[in-house]
């Protein structure tokens, strides 16, 4: 197949199998940064010196560290975030330089400022940091009130490369300012009504990984502090130690290796909010987590489970007293994988844990929070799964699975009603039934998931993903603002020597069910009278994005981003519409 013929079947592929999908919100568009450290992406820095140093020292080490390849699922580029309408990225795995900025603008008044920037330093240390800005105007044709939102970030970080492991510190800065514009019930007697809420978040976090898994593998520690427009502040910290012994062999059993790890993790969080009932929480959680894995080639059995001591501490205006809670949890984990040949991998296993749920988590899956909730931990005090993955000739791999478990207190958003009901009221920005409240309840959930990448051509990617969820909870009928199913499609294409890259990426949601509300108002009655329905209907979407970019120069590039290409102003919560079909261009200088 030549390249002309590649050209014509990306372009079919393109136009034609994604031309029914679509994607919603913002993406922390072209930087590729996890400052956060996360364990399944850490890299072990071994291959990051020159072997003639002899760099860590090999007198110093034992038992000389192994790096095997691992299948990692692919990160999408088309990530999305808090701001409605998706920007998605136009970067490619191909050969950048690291430090860039890009300047681009679009329609809905939509700017664009981005940026990263990174130099080695003197004994193997690497500093940076990176700036992102997007803002939009709106939708000025849609709402008559203000529905403006920006974000913005800004973040610095610090490697240091020594003879025993990798150290890394990270600050993040994070704005988000927007509006609680998903007005439905009751029009503002203004449209110079003021919606504005605003979130502040600083991170810290630091990472030490020691080259070899030899008794202490990793440390971490994490911080967080979060604010907003009404007067709620959370703070929270968290410090993980993983002790591992890895690669020990079994003489008994042939060709049998051990590996044995025990994670250690202490956690707290302050909650304090000053609207409302003006709730507070604290948690402190503790986990010990004890694992053993036997592994043969690529099958392997693991074995282990999680202690955690959780002490929570809850009160608002309307309790008598604070609640207390002291419990101890135990939760199994084991899995199980027999490799017939890396085409067919079959895996089964269980796995449970506790999740503290933040006022910052929360406002990740949905900003439109009013600044006072009820927080608590969900609970999974069991999930069985099953699948198969594999790896066909390095062109395809995939995974499909299927799993049921049972849940306590699983988080869910249901939307509120008028606080004040008074029609003479000069209502506050959360008081138009506009905002949502975390809700919780027991019950099971059942899930399927399949996720496929297929590599046709060296510069041709292809992604695929599935996922189905159904809960069946003890006190509602239904849960509120989940889709059933959700599913992606994207693809890379790089031509021209990899001067030009092609992007697209399609997501699709089912309908989902929300609770809403009815308001009404007579003359002789000084009052609003409101009329919740419980079974309301938010409709599923097709969310389409493209993305180019073309290497003019090896320092200069321009790029194009099309997001919502369908055009549809579909909701994502009660109220919220997205931004239609946005065009943004700009230019990116690289050095």
């Amino acid at each position: 197949m030549n390249k002309t013929i590649q050209h014509i079947f990306f372009l079919g592929l393109l136009f034609s199998s994604t031309a029914v999908f679509s994607q919603i919100k913002e993406e922390k568009l072209i930087l590729d940064r996890k400052r956060e450290p996360e364990v399944k992406k850490i890299e072990k820095k071994k291959t990051s010196v020159e072997a003639e140093k002899n760099y860590p020292p090999q007198e110093k080490s034992a038992n000389p560290p192994t790096y095997d390849i691992t299948n990692v699922p692919a990160s999408s580029d088309f990530k999305t975030s808090l701001i409605q309408g998706e920007d998605i990225s136009p970067k490619f795995d191909a050969e950048y330089q690291n430090n860039y900025f890009q300047l681009g603008m679009g329609n809905y008044g939509k700017i664009l400022a981005d940026g990263n920037i990174s130099t080695k330093l003197e004994n193997g240390m690497e500093a940076g940091g990176d700036v992102h800005f997007l803002s939009t105007s709106g939708l000025k044709k849609v709402y008559a009130w203000d529905s403006k939102q920006s974000t913005a970030n800004i973040g610095a970080f610090l490697n240091s490369y020594g003879e025993k492991g990798k150290f890394s510190v990270n600050a993040d800065y994070g704005l988000n300012d927007y509006n609680y514009y998903g007005i439905y019930a009751l029009a503002p007697a203004s449209n110079n009504v003021d919606l504005k809420q605003k979130t502040n978040r600083f991170k810290v976090n630091g990472y030490y990984d020691f080259y070899s898994n030899e008794i202490l593998n990793d440390v971490r520690v994490k911080s967080s502090f979060l604010s907003d427009h009404f007067g709620a502040k959370e703070n929270q910290a968290e410090i993980l130690v993983n002790l591992s012994k890895h690669g020990v062999e079994l003489p008994s059993f042939d060709d049998v290796n051990f590996n044995a790890d025990l994670g250690l993790n202490l956690e707290t969080v302050k909650s304090d909010f000053e609207l409302l009932t003006k709730n507070s929480s604290q948690f402190l959680n503790a986990t010990l987590a004890p694992k053993m894995t036997f592994f043969k080639g690529k099958s392997y059995l693991i074995i282990g489970s999680d202690f955690s001591f959780l002490n929570a501490k809850n009160s608002n205006m309307t309790l008598a007293e604070e609640v207390k809670n002291n419990k101890t949890y135990w939760f199994p984990k084991a899995e199980l994988q027999f490799a017939a040949a890396d085409e067919f991998k079959f895996y089964a296993g269980i796995t449970g844990g506790l999740q503290l749920n933040t006022y910052a988590d929360l406002l990740e899956q949905n900003p439109y929070l009013v600044s006072d909730q009820e927080l608590r931990a969900t609970e999974t005090k069991y999930k069985f799964y099953f699948g198969l993955r594999g790896d066909i000739d390095q062109n395809i791999k995939y995974d499909f699975s299927a799993g049921f478990g049972k849940m306590n207190d699983i988080l869910f958003f249901k939307a509120n009603n008028l606080f004040n009901v008074a029609a003479e009221y000069n209502r506050l920005p959360y008081d138009y039934a506009n905002t949502f409240s975390s809700v919780y309840d027991n019950g099971t959930v059942s899930e399927a998931k399949a996720s496929v990448q297929y590599f046709p051509l060296a510069n041709l990617a292809l992604d695929a993903e599935l996922k189905f969820e159904k809960y069946n909870l003890e006190n509602y009928e239904n849960i509120y603002n989940k889709p059933l199913v959700k599913a992606s499609l994207g693809g890379k294409y790089s031509m021209l020597d990899k001067k030009l890259n092609l992007g697209a990426k399609a997501i699709f949601a089912t309908d989902q069910t929300t609770n809403s509300f009815e308001v009404n108002h007579e003359a002789i009655d000084p009052n609003f009278r409101a009329l919740e329905n419980k079974n309301d209907k938010i409709g599923g979407f097709a969310d389409l994005n493209l993305s180019a970019e073309y290497k003019v120069h090896k320092n200069f590039s321009i790029f194009a981003l099309g997001n919502n290409l369908l055009n549809t102003q579909y909701q994502t919560y009660k109220g919220y519409k997205v931004l239609g079909a946005q065009i943004l261009g700009g230019v990116k200088i690289s050095f």
